[in-house]
């Protein structure tokens, strides 16, 4: 093993030394021989030293130079395709031969009865998301256009075709349709659900309550109902999601008001989950409890008769619990008197407006009357969605077609609704209170 260069150095300055000590014995020439060997060694190792560095600059030159031209030419390519098709890029699709290239040249009625909404509706759709939906043009390919997004969405919720079909109809990829149908659902929850959706108040509150007081019910700002929505068995825990008819599912509670319109929506819940417990779960239940008088409304709409305040609140059906803010009929368990069969009645009535905006919700979007392959996940969403549009075209006149009903009767085909199971866990308070002042007080409370 060769001596490093220190040893050299130290080596070197020894055998200097006792060249020029007078005192040593004379041994010049072998001493002279050594110092040439070390310094010839010294040389050697610093000259490989200098080399070793040169390359090492020379290989830093030959990559950045390499990086340089290959950044140089890719530059330049990108010029080049700028202005030029890419073919390797885009499968090329004959827009002949899909829906999308003569929807255009469709009137008002077969527009409707394609996208289940009137043109002047989907053109405001488009205008309010349409900036959500818009992607970048880049170099590869030329971006869907936000037209053929919504539009491709809409079948989607009108038909939950399979995605092969719509792709093909559409002039776009597979797994194209499945981007746009999440990419349209997450736009139109972010844009539009926060003002087509919640509960009223001011002066839709007292114009609500007017509504239901011509329906014979007072006090009364919309009903709660629930309904399940079909889904594929999910991965985990499935039999969570089985309901009482036997196929999976998950729950959509929701308050409607008196122009069949969703102001509060709860979705997701497995199918085998009762109603008191969806109920007891969501924002709108929190929101009411938590108040100091556990009024869900403004107390100062309430009315008060024979000592006993009547607070504005919701109607539900015999699957809700009683409480000051959620009224329901008499059970059928005990012989009723006629003024309580009276207000079963009218409250039942009244509260119908729920069953009817069902309807329609799974008239016109029909992904919710079948099994859809979407994700659990993004069912939630996908329900929300469909609630948002429901409102808009309710708000906007966009009439609901009576052929749309055919599918949804019962005996169709479609999986029919597990039937109302009775909430057994009410006790005598405050809300049966209320009930009974509101049973034999009905037509001075109409009046009032």
């Amino acid at each position: 093993m060769e001596p490093s260069s220190e040893d050299n150095s130290s080596r070197t300055a020894a055998l200097l030394s006792s060249v020029v000590n007078l005192s040593a014995a004379p041994a010049f020439g072998d001493q002279m021989f050594e110092l040439y060997r070390l310094q010839a060694a010294l040389l050697r190792r610093r000259r490989a030293r200098e080399m070793m560095e040169r390359d090492r600059r020379r290989r830093q030159y030959l990559r950045r130079r390499r990086a340089f031209v290959l950044s140089s030419f890719a530059a330049i390519l990108s010029l080049i395709t700028s202005t030029t098709n890419r073919h390797i890029w885009v499968r090329n699709r004959s827009p002949g031969q899909n829906l999308w290239s003569s929807a255009e040249s469709f009137d008002d009625e077969q527009w409707k009865a394609q996208f289940r909404v009137c043109r002047a509706t989907f053109d405001y759709l488009v205008e309010q998301i349409g900036p959500a939906i818009k992607r970048r043009r880049t170099n590869y390919r030329v971006p869907i256009e936000p037209r053929r997004r919504l539009a491709i969405a809409l079948w989607w919720f009108a038909r939950s075709g399979e995605y092969r079909s719509i792709a093909t109809m559409f002039g776009v990829g597979i797994a194209t349709v499945c981007v746009i149908v999440r990419q349209v659902t997450s736009a139109i929850l972010e844009r539009l659900y926060q003002r087509c959706v919640s509960l009223p108040s001011g002066q839709r509150l007292d114009d609500t309550m007017r509504a239901f007081t011509d329906r014979c019910y007072p006090q009364c700002a919309g009903a709660i109902g629930r309904t399940h929505i079909p889904i594929a068995p999910p991965r985990d825990n499935p039999d969570d999601y089985i309901n009482k008819r036997g196929w999976h599912s998950v729950t959509l509670q929701a308050v409607v008001d008196h122009d069949v319109c969703f102001t509060d929506i709860y979705a997701g819940w497995p199918g085998s989950t009762s109603s008191a417990a969806v109920l007891s779960s969501s924002d709108l239940y929190l929101k009411a409890e938590d108040r100091p008088d556990g009024y869900l409304f403004p107390r100062e709409k309430s009315v008060v008769f024979d000592g006993v305040e009547i607070p504005v609140h919701l109607i539900g059906d015999a699957s809700f619990p009683l409480k000051p803010w959620l009224m329901k009929g008499y059970g059928q368990e005990h012989q009723l008197t006629p003024e309580q069969r009276r207000f079963t009645y009218t409250l039942t009535s009244a509260r119908s407006v729920v069953d009817t905006a069902f309807t329609r919700l799974k008239g016109r979007w029909r992904c919710l009357l079948k099994k859809s392959d979407i994700d659990i996940s993004m069912m939630p969403r996908v329900v929300a969605a469909c609630c948002v549009l429901h409102n808009i075209c309710e708000n906007r006149g966009d009439t609901f077609l009576p052929e749309w009903n055919v599918d949804v009767a019962p005996g169709s085909g479609f999986l029919r609704q597990p039937d109302t199971e009775p909430y057994e866990g009410d006790t005598y308070c405050t809300a049966e209170v209320i009930r009974d002042t509101m049973t034999y007080n009905l037509l001075t409370i109409l009046q009032h």
